[in-house]
């Protein structure tokens, strides 16, 4: 028999408040499963023209996967969740690219016809679980010398980066993540971050109950000359500090799929439509140059240039790692087409999750922007990795193909 590929669109996504990881974070005492619970929920219920039973899988992204982090998540998620029994689910790991992992493969089950509709999502509770929790390490990795040592720590590969292009100062770093805050909070105060938000009940043996309805970790009153004066944790005299940098954090996101002509048999919305992806390795000790090579890819495949790019949501887990890709395509610090709206330096990145936020961010803007065709989000990825998706926004007002 002979099979065709089906357009494949993001319906909506949503997210929790990203809140500091540790003790005092907003969710010190919230389960990171009830997170999640709260991710699915909110996409049902903005979503009432889904029927839950037409839901045909549900991947969710953890990269520690233990404790409430564990139990094949997806699955567990979706029952606490309310959805029905019959509905499967399974749990995925690469790492920072998590939700993006989870995105591209349930969207390439769709695609191929094995799924109509597909919940796609990510976790990480940072707090309860810090990245390499429990993890054992095979001795070969450092007794035959496979990667270097710095490779496992995400610090040290951002510093690595840094001595690989020394044009690509910290005083660069530094006023890009300035730019990052600033951006934020102009995106809040202009009400476009917020309405994807989801507000989630919060305790605290202390304080009792709260509700999160507001991100944590963003500093708007954050000045160039406080940046300059943080310490470098990973190298003395280094580049790298808590300012130009992703901190800690906790936070859940989720996304709806669908095939585009069931999206429309079912009157969803279409926010933006799957254009394709690339994942590559590099070297782990140098991990953030990952996207230069799978956007490169990515748009290899499929037969786009970097210049038909009209907006770039680029997971800033460190500001050189932004920087090197910036670089490497000839796109200056500045660019209004890259992260309008702030990003992870201000925001918060909890690692599995992230991919999430950067395509629900996409999505909106494309609603704000139909001069613009084509989006990508990308992220660098633990142990050595880069992920790009390529995105077409379906407001998009220009000539037919």
């Amino acid at each position: 028999m002979s099979r065709s590929l089906r357009e494949v669109v993001f319906v909506d996504g949503v997210r929790t408040p990203f809140g500091k990881a540790g003790p005092k974070g907003i969710y010190a005492e919230t389960r990171a499963d009830d997170l999640v619970v709260r991710v699915i929920r909110e996409l049902l219920r903005r979503n009432p023209a889904l029927p839950p039973e037409r839901i045909d899988e549900v991947a969710i992204a953890a990269t520690t996967q233990t404790g409430d982090q564990g139990l094949t998540l997806g699955r567990t998620a979706a029952i606490l969740a309310g959805l029905p029994k019959s509905v499967p689910g399974y749990s995925i790991d690469r790492m920072c690219a998590g939700a993006m992992t989870a995105v591209t493969t349930t969207a390439s089950g769709i695609a191929f016809g094995a799924y109509d509709v597909a919940i796609a999502g990510g976790v990480e509770h940072m707090g309860r679980h810090p990245m390499g929790e429990g993890v054992d390490p095979n001795p070969r990795i450092v007794s035959e010398k496979l990667v270097d040592p710095s490779a496992l720590v995400m610090g040290s590969t951002a510093e690595n980066l840094h001595d690989r292009f020394p044009h690509l100062t910290k005083e660069r770093a530094d006023a890009f993540a300035l730019a990052s805050q600033q951006k934020y909070a102009k995106a809040v105060a202009n009400g476009q971050i917020g309405p994807e938000l989801v507000p989630v009940a919060t305790r605290s043996a202390e304080s009792g109950w709260g509700l999160a309805t507001v991100d944590e970790p963003p500093r708007p009153g954050t000045t160039l000359e406080q940046l300059g004066g943080l310490k470098t944790p990973f190298r003395p005299h280094g580049h790298v500090t808590a300012g130009n940098a992703a901190g800690l954090n906790d936070g859940a996101t989720g996304c709806l799929l669908a095939a585009e002509d069931v999206a429309e048999e079912l009157g969803l919305p279409i926010g933006m439509r799957l254009v394709g992806y690339g994942f590559v390795g590099v070297e782990p000790e140098v991990m953030g140059i990952g996207p230069v090579p799978s956007t490169e890819r990515a748009l290899a495949r499929t037969g786009l240039s970097i210049d038909d790019i009209g907006l770039f949501e680029l997971n800033e887990a460190f500001a050189i790692q932004v920087l090197a890709f910036l670089d490497h395509f000839g796109i200056a610090d500045d660019d209004d087409r890259v992260n309008p709206w702030g990003g992870a330096i201000a925001v918060g990145h909890p690692l599995a999750s992230s991919g999430v936020r950067l395509m629900t961010q996409l999505s909106r803007q494309f609603a704000e922007r139909p001069d613009v065709r084509y989006g990508l989000t990308a992220m660098c990825v633990g142990l050595g990795m880069g992920a790009t998706v390529i995105w077409e926004n379906p407001n998009w007002e220009g000539a037919d193909k």
